[in-house]
């Protein structure tokens, strides 16, 4: 045991001072807050700038009524045709030129917006959608229709879902939510065990090609070399999940608290069904006459709202369990795959005949990653279900489906065979590198390898 935690010192040192490791353990937090949160800081850029668009409308009805914003402004311009100002646009201030046809309202292709550059999609949202609103109230007042109803029968649902725990009480879920949470959960795990598995195996050949290896073996039994080779690289990998963690959630804390404070704390009343359903009367009132409601703040501000529920489900999310479940099954997936990567590693001279092997390792990860977007579209089916508990595949399905909620034996059952399996493996992959690793200059198949198996201490 000694011997092994050396190796595993040793293993777990020389990785961690490397630059490379120092480097990845900075750019994986900055990277990951950077895809979370550039695209609202270019939108709030994109924001500020004024952008005046020329209008050319020859049918004569959206002249001075094309809504602005702070940052969209219109400019109509009569007597003026197309050819004219695209001879003349590189002299203006114009961000574009909207022509609008007299057909505008039978013809889907009517309109047209000309400009030295690809306009952006909130400035192509906002005309379309303004124009398609005007042109609606001329047809339903053509058709002796009031607005005001229409718009009155208007109605916008965020429709929230609440989990019944076991424990009979009520708390705020969200799907999208769990669906990000699992598909992180389980992409990680995929990339950890490719990432550091690829490390052991090029660890293996790196020692084997140097001739280092027979000096370590002559005071290290080739079972306790792999096993601290192992687990030493394992726990890099941990180190670095715990460090990017950490580093994330300080980036994306600080960014919010700088973009949006307001987000931060979510100020709305927590609203249980059951409080619902009182407010509502008695249901036999519903043959009522309808009245339309005043609106009120929350459908006014739909998308608030949608993020205070969004901060409650985060809020009622275990991440306790999750990322104790996530070292669980990123270590037992880690250590299955890492000693077979170990034993392919022992078996080569290089890394370009390392192919032919690692056919069989890789398929059951890219299956994994396969069912996992089944498994998130649908956690309870029997597909997700079944490679969640085989241990090839489960340590990347079973952390998509735990978001969702999973019944304990389920999660046991799985932990319980990803356990029997290492310990196979393991064994397996002992007998292979054992032979394996002071074995040089020889093409090795499987036929090889399975006498490898064979042979006794």
């Amino acid at each position: 045991m000694n011997k092994i935690k050396l190796v595993l010192q040793r293993e777990y040192l020389t990785r961690v001072r490397k630059k490379t490791f120092i480097v990845m353990t900075i750019l994986g937090p900055l990277l990951f807050g950077a895809i979370l949160i550039a695209p609202a800081w270019l939108a709030g850029l994109e924001s500020t700038q004024t952008k005046n668009i020329a209008v050319i409308d020859s049918s004569h009805i959206f002249i001075n009524k094309l809504p602005e914003t702070e940052t969209i402004q219109f400019t109509y311009l009569e007597n003026k045709d197309v050819e004219n100002m695209r001879k003349r646009f590189e002299r203006t201030n114009y961000y574009g030129v909207l022509y609008i046809t007299h057909l505008v309202a039978n013809t889907k292709s009517s309109v047209v917006f000309y400009s030295d550059q690809q306009p952006s999609l909130s400035v192509k949202s906002h005309i379309s959608s303004s124009i398609e609103k005007i042109i609606e109230q001329r047809k339903l007042r053509a058709a002796g229709i009031d607005e005001n109803i229409l718009q009155s029968v208007r109605t916008s649902i965020n429709m929230r879902t609440i989990q019944w725990t076991e424990e009979g009480k009520e708390k705020e879920s969200s799907t999208e939510l769990a669906m990000i949470v699992g598909y992180i959960g389980g992409f990680l795990i995929y990339f950890f065990i490719f990432l550091f598995g690829a490390q052991v195996m090029r660890g293996v050949i790196e020692e084997k090609t140097n001739r280092i290896v027979e000096i370590i073996i002559s005071s290290v039994k080739p079972f306790q070399l792999m096993m601290g080779k192992i687990i030493g690289i394992g726990l890099v990998g941990l180190t670095q999940f715990g460090l990017w963690v950490v580093l994330t959630l300080t980036i994306i804390t600080g960014a919010q608290s700088m973009l949006a404070p307001e987000l931060g704390t979510p100020s709305a009343q927590q609203v249980s069904p059951s409080s619902i359903m009182e407010k509502q009367g008695d249901t036999q009132n519903y043959a009522a006459p309808f009245q339309p409601p005043a609106p009120t703040q929350s459908e006014q501000d739909g998308d608030n709202l949608q993020v205070k529920h969004l901060f409650r489900a985060l809020e009622d999310i275990n991440f306790g369990v999750i990322i104790g479940t996530f070292i669980f099954f990123f270590l037992g997936g880690y250590l299955l795959y890492g000693s077979l990567f170990a034993a392919v590693g022992s078996a080569v001279d290089n890394e370009t005949d390392t192919q032919q092997f690692m056919l069989p390792i890789t398929i059951p990860l890219i299956l994994a990653i396969i069912v996992l977007v089944s498994g998130i579209s649908n956690p309870q089916g029997s597909i997700a279900f079944w490679f969640s508990i085989i241990p090839f595949t489960s340590p990347i399905v079973m952390m998509a489906r735990l978001p969702f909620g999973v019944p304990e034996w389920q999660v046991l059952l799985s932990m319980a065979l990803l356990i029997l399996t290492f310990i196979g493996t393991t064994w397996l992959s002992g007998k292979i590198y054992r032979t394996g690793i002071l074995m040089y200059g020889k093409k090795v198949n499987y036929r090889e390898l399975w006498k490898w198996i064979r042979y006794r201490n």
